[in-house]
């Protein structure tokens, strides 16, 4: 069995979605892979570390391993939360049709470091 490569990156989390009782298939625009979708095991129990980290609008340090269809988080640490987005009701509406449509735009795995400093410079502006 070939052991799965560890990789460490910073991204932008654009959207999740349930995976059955207590994960969560997160889709992150990262800085040198582009856009990745990965699990969070155990994201969605009570007592998860790094449930908050992994919300749309955060920008967080990852650290994954590569699988073939999705990678698996296994740390996630908060760069930036955008507290002042999430506690704005017009603002967070803002971000969100930002984050749709750089997830229609960004290609699976294809970097694109242009979008990813767009979007984390589009992000602080809202926040700002």
């Amino acid at each position: 069995m070939v052991p799965m490569p560890l990789i460490r990156d910073e991204g932008v989390v654009l959207r999740t979605h349930k995976l059955g009782e207590a994960d969560r298939i997160v889709s992150v625009l990262t800085r040198d892979r582009g856009r990745v979708r990965a699990v969070a095991k155990g994201v969605r129990k009570t007592r998860s570390k790094f449930g908050a980290r992994l919300e749309p609008t955060s920008h967080a340090a990852l650290q994954l391993y590569e699988g073939r269809e999705l990678d698996v988080i296994t740390q996630a640490e908060s760069i930036d939360h955008f507290r002042a987005i999430r506690d704005d009701l017009d603002r967070l509406n803002k971000a969100v049709a930002m984050l749709e449509a750089v997830d229609q735009l960004a290609q699976e795995r294809e970097v694109n470091p242009r979008l990813y400093q767009m979007l984390l410079g589009a992000l602080r502006s809202l926040a700002a």
